[in-house]
């Protein structure tokens, strides 16, 4: 198979396995719809996942600067890590805001999450070995 032909297919395959919602306007629009129907801002919802996603790329990114590319972890670097925290605790109360919740019911939850996942503090078994329905 030429490398060509590969692509052309692997193209072709990837569009058979994408939702509609994923490449259609009018698909896309009755997704958000429903989402709205169902109590959630679609746009402040999609702002708070694309903006949490956008944000902790950035900070990954001095991370990674520090760890594979000799940058010192400074002070510098750490009010840019700063900084990015500070705009993802931003996006997370976007979030909050979309589904109605308060970011105090965000910490309470991991905390209970947290605790019956490691009754006993942290446990690499434990965490490579969820219970069922420990997502």
């Amino acid at each position: 198979m030429s490398d060509e032909k590969l692509l052309l297919d692997y193209l072709r395959f990837c569009d058979s396995v994408t939702s509609n919602p994923s490449k259609n306007q009018e698909d896309f629009s009755d997704a958000l719809d429903i989402i709205e129907e169902q109590g959630v801002a679609p746009e402040r919802i999609l702002t708070a996942a694309l903006g949490i996603c956008a944000e902790g790329g950035e900070f990954t990114e001095v991370i990674k600067k520090c760890v594979f590319q000799g940058k010192p972890m400074d002070e510098q670097a750490k009010y840019h890590l700063k900084r990015e925290l500070g705009d993802i605790l931003f996006y997370v109360a976007q979030a909050c805001i979309a589904l109605g919740i308060s970011m105090d019911d965000v910490i309470e939850t991991n905390i209970e999450k947290l605790e019956a996942r490691y009754p006993g503090g942290f446990d690499a078994y434990l965490s490579n070995n969820r219970k069922e329905g420990d997502i």
